[in-house]
């Protein structure tokens, strides 16, 4: 019902999760289901549906059986994505449990390699998102990223998805378009604006640099709805899908309203 719900608020963007985000494993997808799947994917028109991992995954962890189950996890996310033909999955790098930074980008490089050995030949990627930085959490550095990039064999297999609320509460002031262009530079430098894949577009309801995760609705947070405006039209994203992470009710009224918002602060094409 994802694309049916995301065709029904007029989305163009759809993410998914590819079996419930907070069991460890899903059963694989028969023939039949990845077929229906396939049918009401083009009957949605939408431009782009791709996936985000559940949230008990974390390689970043030191060796034990909560690592060993989240490297199952993600390479059985991987098989069901290929199954459903997702272009790529965005996953939270994980977080290093107190033995420090370094162990923990280690642990998070050997974790994709295998889970790419797992998948040999798949098309499906890894977008890191990059995070709040909340507790151990590894990713709020730009820096993290592009040292898991170097230390993975293949690194064609991974991306980048970049989350403006995650930005903003690792202390990136994305508010005016002079920072903003300095953070894809710093981006550019360290891994290359060619490996971003999508956008996040949420507010936060946390203050620059708290480290909190907290999304809010596009105005209703501390970055603010003109901040969007210089995002949504640098033109070397313009081809890249967006979509919202934002509170919601079940009759989504809030997505519609910010949709509407994103969609008037763009220029036209």
């Amino acid at each position: 019902m994802a694309l049916q719900r995301a065709k029904n608020i007029g989305a163009e963007i759809c993410q998914i999760f590819v079996k419930n985000n907070m069991q460890w494993t899903g059963a694989p997808l028969s023939p039949a289901a990845a077929e229906r799947f396939a049918a009401a994917r083009k009957a949605s028109s939408l431009a782009c549906v791709f996936g985000h991992t559940g949230y008990l995954i974390n390689l970043g962890g030191p060796p034990g059986p909560k690592r060993d189950q989240s490297l199952q996890s993600l390479i059985n996310e991987l098989q069901l994505a290929a199954a459903l033909r997702l272009p790529f999955l965005v996953l939270h790098p994980g977080a290093h449990l107190g033995q420090g930074e370094e162990a923990g980008l280690r642990q998070i490089a050997a974790g994709l390699d295998e889970a790419a050995r797992a998948t040999r030949g798949s098309q499906v990627r890894i977008a890191l998102e990059n995070t709040a930085g909340q507790g151990t959490c590894l990713g709020h550095q730009l820096e993290h990223i592009a040292g898991i990039f170097e230390r993975v064999a293949n690194p064609k297999r991974l991306g980048v998805c970049l989350d403006t609320a995650h930005l903003f509460e690792a202390g990136f002031d994305l508010r005016t378009p002079q920072v903003w262009d300095a953070i894809m530079q710093k981006a550019d430098q360290l891994f290359g604006l060619g490996q971003i894949l999508a956008f996040h577009l949420n507010d936060s309801k946390s203050g620059l640099g708290s480290r909190v995760d907290r999304h809010a609705g596009i105005g209703q947070g501390h970055i603010g709805r003109e901040a969007f405006r210089h995002i949504l039209n640098d033109a070397r994203f313009a081809s890249l899908p967006g979509c919202l992470e934002t509170p919601k009710s079940p009759d989504q009224h809030e997505d519609i309203e910010n949709l509407a918002i994103l969609r008037s602060l763009q220029k036209p094409a």
